[in-house]
């Protein structure tokens, strides 16, 4: 006897649709009963962890801000994965995004102008873009595996920064610590809305509203579609998916290297060892949970937020690991996949056939 998944002919618009929610009530009910298993009560910890972030300013300023990040890169990664691009190594283009954005500051402190700020953001995407360009070149000119390349790209890009915050980049004035100088005003992202907020959410905003535009109403954004859906149909409208693959891999590691400038220049206002509590792999999750689309992405971008806010809020109140953030996003991408897989495809029981020859011979 075995388990085979069998394509449906029709599925239900409506259950893909609710496929999200019904992930986040499924994932709830998994963090209550580890919650309950390691002896706290489900109601409270569950409360701490989704709700009491929301009602106060300082943590709801905190969710926002790590929201930010999390939207940007999923809207990039959003784009590869539409076009069948299997990009795993965001946090490696958020990385080197970081780097190249900080080289301004670091390497060049005098420079305190107007243009500080505007360079370091269009370096930060450049270098997010160079770095997503490996895999994509690998696999357009050798037909190496995407998923693999990205991913052992974010391991060198983490040893990349850590090599210079503790050697070139280090702070002369710093007492030694592995860090670099602090960034000055002209390369620091202004607080907007009273302080609620970095510029770099309205620039997320921005960047991701425009996108849905380019996906729904450009000629670009229907190749998108159709190459990721069918690259044989789109190969006989004349679309390239050797174009398509570096077109995809640049734009998700420009937008990648943009949020890790913004994320050095805004909160950090430094380079560190580790600059990132895993943005690009969260990012992720983010990207499915709003199913593929800018619209869905910020709303899921918010609700992943939550998991970093509320991860702290039940380690400092009840004790919790701090690695409980990391198991409800692993739960929460397990049941979108899992409420997806079911929704097109439906489980089916064969039996295993004895040949005949091997019958007879019993």
């Amino acid at each position: 006897m075995r388990i085979e998944l069998v394509k449906r002919k029709e599925h239900s618009q409506a259950m893909l649709l609710l496929s999200p929610l019904i992930a986040v009530g499924l994932t709830a009910i998994a963090a209550g009963l580890i919650f309950s298993i390691s002896g706290h009560n489900p109601f409270i910890a569950l409360y701490k962890f989704f709700i009491e972030p929301l009602t106060q300013q300082w943590s709801l300023e905190a969710t926002i801000d790590k929201a930010t990040p999390l939207i940007l890169i999923g809207c990039g990664l959003a784009v590869c994965y539409l076009s069948n691009n299997w990009n795993i190594g965001a946090e490696g283009q958020f990385v080197i995004g970081a780097l190249f954005g900080s080289a301004l500051p670091v390497l060049y402190p005098e420079f305190e102008n107007i243009a500080t700020l505007p360079l370091m953001l269009v370096f930060g995407a450049i270098g997010g873009a160079l770095w997503a360009m490996i895999p994509a070149l690998l696999k357009t000119r050798f037909n190496t595996n995407e998923i693999l390349t990205s991913l052992m790209l974010v391991y060198v890009a983490s040893l990349v920064l850590d090599y210079l915050v503790r050697g070139p980049w280090r702070d002369p004035g710093g007492y030694n610590f592995p860090e670099s100088r602090i960034f000055s005003d002209a390369a620091t992202l202004p607080q907007v809305f009273g302080g609620l907020m970095s510029l770099a959410t309205p620039i997320t905003i921005v960047v991701a509203l425009v996108l849905a535009l380019v996906l729904a109403r450009t000629l670009k954004g229907f190749e998108i579609r159709v190459m990721g859906e069918s690259p044989r149909a789109g190969s006989f409208a004349g679309f390239s998916s050797k174009r398509l693959t570096i077109f995809a891999f640049a734009l998700a590691g420009a937008l990648a290297g943009l949020a890790g400038t913004m994320e050095v220049s805004g909160s950090l206002n430094q380079l560190l060892p580790s600059i990132s509590p895993g943005y690009g792999f969260t990012a992720i999750i983010v990207a499915f949970l709003g199913r593929l689309n800018p619209f869905g992405i910020i709303v899921a971008g918010f609700v992943l937020a939550l998991s970093y806010i509320g991860g702290e809020a039940v380690q400092s109140a009840m004790g919790v690991s701090n690695k409980i953030a990391s198991v409800i996003q692993g739960l929460l991408l397990f049941f979108v996949l899992a409420c997806d897989t079911l929704i097109l495809y439906r489980i089916r029981m064969v039996s295993r056939r004895v040949p005949t020859g091997e019958a007879s011979h019993v």
